[in-house]
């Protein structure tokens, strides 16, 4: 009997299609990350202050991906698409006014308008996925999918690396490496914030104008209709069955926590080189290296999956990223930042498996809303990064640099990771799994 087709020939092109989204998100995500640093000095805020981008970023996911689940419901994955297009533009629009008004508050507010749209694309693209074809290698499908996402976020480190961060004023240095900025005068950071924050605010304006080119081609391509639109489960009996669903529960729990560590490793990578002396422009290099090792890791998780059981591979994977993290925290010196780095390489498979293992036995008329917690869950990318700035912020914890010391809460992200892989692994195999 032949094994069905990973990517059946009636769905390739809505396929390639749906892995675009994943690429132009990845772009908004990993253009982010490294601007937390940038804010923080041209703002001159305090670490857990400028982590309040991430929770402005990942907090848009939380409001909208339970209203987005809702609108796919009632209308269609297209109309999800479309809709989830035009908040991501217009949000980036709205980085024209922030920069003119030299707001951080502003800036903040336009990413949470972007970030309403991705929760739109998330929630509606990766289910998707897996409805296109046959559920037997709807997780593969997903990985595959989903390796396309780290393709948009080596584009965004690339802007950020060699268009943003070396053409910020502010983070020139002097010839002990100090910073400069926070010695001149009023009037002098004045000019040179201006002009950093339109630095910061073009690469926004054009992926806005990408994102419009994307949303005439979704809406005049015709998409298959694979959801159950003939099946209107009321929300509360589709609740009930998802709240007595284990797996899915621990999995939504599991994703909080995964989503977390990964928005730590990259955001801070930049704040543990500056303590080794590396300025914003080098460090990022280094987080472009971790992106590569992320993407390479992905094709050879999908690979490894026709061998190995996926939810053996979680726990294998998140052990290698918890002792990878251990090196982050105790050892001090440039082979730290080696260790971090290296995590990218365990994450690479972590969100699409959790996400496929969850819903595996979610109901199709439940899998929308089933999807949309699983995108809230990307709240945890909210919430922690401010929790590791104000440890940052302490300077010294317990002996260690206070940076090291933070990565204690990715450390206990990965734990839960391997307990979720390693549980579903021992049940899989009570039940007859492979």
């Amino acid at each position: 009997m032949n094994k069905p087709r990973l990517v059946e020939k009636k769905y390739l092109l809505p396929f390639v299609l749906l892995t675009t989204l994943f690429a132009l998100w990845g772009f908004a995500n990993d253009i982010t990350n490294p601007m937390v640093a940038a804010f923080q000095t041209v703002m001159e805020l305090k670490a857990s202050e400028a982590s309040l981008v991430q929770f402005a970023f990942y907090g848009g996911y939380a409001t909208m991906a339970v209203p987005a689940a809702l609108f796919i419901r009632r209308y269609s994955y297209k109309s999800g698409i479309m809709l989830g297009l035009a908040l991501y533009a217009l949000g980036a629009f709205l980085f024209i006014p922030a920069a003119a008004y030299q707001e951080f508050s502003f800036f903040c507010i336009s990413l949470y308008v972007l970030t309403f749209g991705l929760a739109f694309l998330e929630t509606t693209a990766n289910p998707f996925v897996l409805s296109l074809g046959s559920k037997e290698t709807s997780t593969r499908r997903l990985n595959l999918a989903q390796a396309f996402n780290p393709l948009g976020s080596l584009m965004g480190m690339g802007v950020a690396s060699f268009i943003v961060l070396p053409h910020l004023w502010s983070d020139r240095r002097d010839a002990a490496g100090a910073i400069i900025f926070p010695t001149l005068t009023e009037a002098e950071k004045s000019g040179i914030r201006l002009h950093d924050l339109v630095v910061i605010r073009d690469p926004y304006v054009a992926i806005g104008l990408v994102v419009l080119i994307m949303l005439v081609v979704f809406a005049l391509t015709r998409m298959p209709r694979t959801e159950s639109t003939g099946e209107h489960a009321r929300v509360g009996d589709t609740m009930r069955r998802l709240l007595d669903n284990k797996p899915y529960m621990a999995g939504v729990v599991t994703q909080m926590f995964y989503v977390a560590a990964q928005i730590m490793v990259w955001t801070f990578i930049i704040q543990y080189a500056d303590r080794l002396g590396i300025n914003k422009a080098t460090a990022q290099i280094y987080n472009i290296v971790a992106m590569v090792l992320f993407l390479s890791g992905r094709f050879i998780s999908t690979f490894l999956m026709r061998y190995v059981n996926t939810r053996l591979l979680l726990a294998i994977f998140a052990t290698g990223a918890a002792l990878c993290t251990l090196g982050t925290i105790f050892i001090q010196d440039i082979v730290g930042l080696y260790s971090l780095v290296g995590i990218s390489v365990f994450m690479s498979l972590m969100f699409p498996t959790i996400y496929g293992i969850a819903l595996e036995n979610v109901n199709a008329e439940d899998a929308s809303l089933g999807a949309a917690f699983l995108v809230m869950a990307i709240v945890g990318g909210a919430i922690m990064p401010p929790l590791q700035g104000m440890i940052i912020d302490r300077g010294v914890v317990m002996g260690l640099p206070a940076v090291n010391a933070s990565f204690v809460l990715p450390l206990i992200s990965f734990v839960v990771v391997f307990t979720y892989g390693f549980c579903q692994y021992q049940l899989s195999r009570k039940h007859g799994g492979v």
